[in-house]
């Protein structure tokens, strides 16, 4: 509505294409309902799958108009059109990344990429090199940033509230790859025990770039060295399923991180603690609408995503009442949905918002240049490594 009472039309849907994602990937699916949620995308082109024959099958099934046998066709005819995509969302495995990110954002075709950033280093900050030439949005789905509870952490930190940091706890366990399950054909255990494929984390790349992500994220701080025990415990696996990291952030804080996909029993065990000289915060991912605020020599609060005290950068990524549960694709949305503003400001040659908040390439680089430390250290017997950004 503007000043006058009239309506405001809204800015047409981005025009979004998928690269990956078709029949039996799951990701793909919780990228599309991201993209849907807040009725910002429209989903018109995609090549889901390196197999012709099953990206022109996906496509049918998904309802895609413009489907593609092949990422550099897409990119090539897609900016060819007048009516072509406008942002691109990668949700292949990580080898992959680079080389479709490339091909669209030498066209001028924002990017929507599923993390880690690439598969290696050297791979991450040639992209982010490119990309920034480019001139493109370049949003990377680190989705739990986008969880309203890490908002207000995020908020309470920056606010001061805990104080000057002193220690960073960070951990993401799941259980899922406890046994050799790449050998029974399994497709997500598959690829991602396959370095060529993964790059040379296993644990630390699927998830522990998450936790390392998301401690940094709330925290606002950057590591600068750390000391990583990396281990395979499933005999014949050829990537880490489990690593011990110890963190030393620049001004002086300590953290630990801890990723395993070998705790049986475990699902989506994400957890953050953050403790300053004045308090402490306390989430975890699998109740994401709390947050415990721990003052000193006070009691406990317990906070709720939409209850009192929510600030406003919590409330804007809040879709329903307090009391009703948002989560996983939620989060997932919210970065869709940031990086949507970002898109329609540059369509529309309006700056920013400085309120709009995603992960991208620095947060890509960062997490890649984790993974490498955390191998080198490992090899040298847990020395401290500092990371190579």
């Amino acid at each position: 509505m503007t000043i006058d009472g009239t309506l405001k039309a809204r800015s047409p849907r981005i025009r979004l294409g998928m690269v990956g994602g078709g029949r039996d990937a799951f990701i793909g699916a919780v990228h599309r309902i991201a993209a849907r949620l807040d009725d910002r995308y429209d989903l018109v082109a995609g090549c889901f799958s390196a197999s012709p024959e099953k990206a022109l099958a996906s496509a049918a099934d998904i309802g895609v108009p413009r489907a593609y046998a092949s990422f550099a066709e897409m990119a090539s005819r897609e900016a060819r059109r007048e009516d072509g995509i406008e942002a691109v969302a990668i949700v292949t495995p990580n080898h992959l990344h680079a080389p479709v990110a490339m091909q669209f954002l030498r066209r001028g075709i924002h990017v929507i990429c599923d993390k880690p950033l690439t598969a290696t280093l050297p791979e991450a900050k040639r992209l982010a090199k490119a990309a920034e030439a480019s001139g493109v949005i370049f949003a990377l789905t680190h989705n739990y940033t986008g969880y309203p509870l890490i908002r207000q952490a995020r908020a309470m930190v920056q606010a001061g509230v805990l104080g000057e940091l002193r220690l960073v706890q960070v951990e993401y366990a799941q259980g899922w790859l406890s046994t050799d399950l790449e050998t029974t054909g399994h497709k997500q255990a598959d690829w991602r025990t396959d370095p060529a494929r993964t790059g040379a984390g296993g644990s630390t790349g699927d998830i522990g770039t998450h936790a390392f992500n998301l401690a940094g994220f709330v925290s606002g701080l950057r590591v600068a060295e750390l000391a990583a025990d990396v281990h395979s415990f499933v005999p014949g696996r050829r990537v880490d399923d489990n690593a011990h990291v110890l963190l030393r952030f620049e001004g002086g804080a300590k953290g630990m991180l801890w990723c395993s996909q070998v705790a049986a029993g475990m699902e989506n065990g994400l957890r953050l603690r953050v403790f300053g000289t004045r308090g402490g915060l306390d989430w975890a991912q699998e109740d994401p609408n709390v947050l415990w605020h721990l003052p000193l020599d006070a009691p406990r609060q317990r906070l709720t995503r939409g209850g009192i005290g929510m600030g406003p950068e919590a409330a804007r990524t809040i879709r329903v009442p307090a009391g009703h549960p948002e989560g996983y694709l939620e989060g997932f949305a919210n970065i869709y949905t940031e990086a949507a503003h970002a898109i329609l400001a540059r369509r529309e040659g309006r700056p920013v918002d400085p309120e709009v908040a995603f992960p991208g390439l620095k947060e890509g680089v960062e997490g890649l240049a984790f993974v490498d430390a955390c191998v080198r250290s490992s090899a040298r017997n847990g020395t401290w490594v500092k990371l190579a950004l």
